[in-house]
């Protein structure tokens, strides 16, 4: 008898949850929503426990320009992510000259790029260099030191390059790997740099955000930081999020959080020199 019942129960259950008798469908249960997920930025980890350098420790001229290369030694200079002076870094005839290895970006033995140890975030930067035959460097500015990877993965390029002879000047777009550019985003024009052997003279100016190249003594670069368009001419680079998502990132918010950072030169395997390198700061 217990059994019958039990049974009867079940199909009277059955009936009114589908369509038996006239009785009320089931509704079925919606499908949960997937989770927003926002995308995360790529895990790095910032060296901040480097030696850097007191300014006040360095000449300082009527017109506020201070000296960062004596032409003597490497005073205030050290290897990006070390504390010393990578042995492919020499002084040579009042110059500060990268020795080249032939073996690529960083390839020297004890090579890497080199850094001005203090961060700077409104100022004017001059200097002069020269470069070999086919030789390829860069100047850096705003950059973080990130562990296990280069420095320009954070910091804006100014390109050194004997536009003539190495491969570079051709790749990239409308010449924007040319001398004085920033580096694969905005071409130098006019492109008035020397021949490889002379001496070029540079500056950069950055102040709040806006930044400029000068080659020669010809504006020749104008772009602005954290702005529209600076993310546009990164996603339109080879740093662009879907190629390079932590440089993306970095470079985004170049400077951190607070919008400064160290000025930088690098070692791409040929013989460049540096001389009468100096700054002034604009805060």
């Amino acid at each position: 008898m217990k059994k019958t019942v039990l049974l009867a129960s079940a199909a009277t259950l059955m009936c009114y949850f589908t369509s038996c008798g006239g009785g009320k469908k089931a509704e079925e249960a919606p499908a949960e929503e997937p989770a927003a997920t926002e995308a995360v930025a790529p895990e790095y980890k910032l060296m901040t426990d480097l030696p850097m350098v007191n300014l006040a420790d360095f000449s300082k001229d009527a017109d506020g320009w201070i000296t960062l290369f004596d032409g003597k030694t490497l005073n205030g200079w050290r290897g990006y992510n070390r504390a010393d002076v990578p042995a492919s870094w020499v002084v040579d005839d009042k110059a500060i000259h990268i020795k080249g290895s032939g073996a690529g970006e960083a390839g020297a033995k004890d090579g890497g790029d080199i850094v001005f140890a203090h961060k700077f975030k409104n100022f004017e930067l001059e200097w002069e260099w020269k470069v070999a035959k086919g030789s390829n460097s860069g100047v850096f500015i705003l950059i973080q030191e990130v562990e296990g990877q280069p420095s320009y993965i954070s910091s804006p390029e100014y390109q050194i390059l004997d536009n003539e002879n190495h491969p570079d000047a051709k790749l990239g777009k409308d010449g924007n790997r040319m001398s004085a550019s920033l580096y694969d985003m905005i071409p130098a024009k006019p492109q008035n740099s020397k021949p490889f052997g002379e001496w070029n003279k540079s500056k950069i100016m950055c102040y709040k955000g806006t930044v400029v190249h000068y080659q020669n003594d010809e504006s020749v670069v104008e772009y602005h930081l954290w702005t529209q368009q600076w993310k546009e001419l990164l996603d339109a680079s080879k740093f662009s999020k879907e190629k390079w998502p932590l440089a993306y990132e970095l470079l985004l918010n170049c400077g951190g959080e607070n919008k400064e950072g160290l000025i930088g030169l690098q070692d791409h395997g040929d013989d460049v020199w540096f001389r009468n390198i100096k700054i002034k700061i604009l805060d």
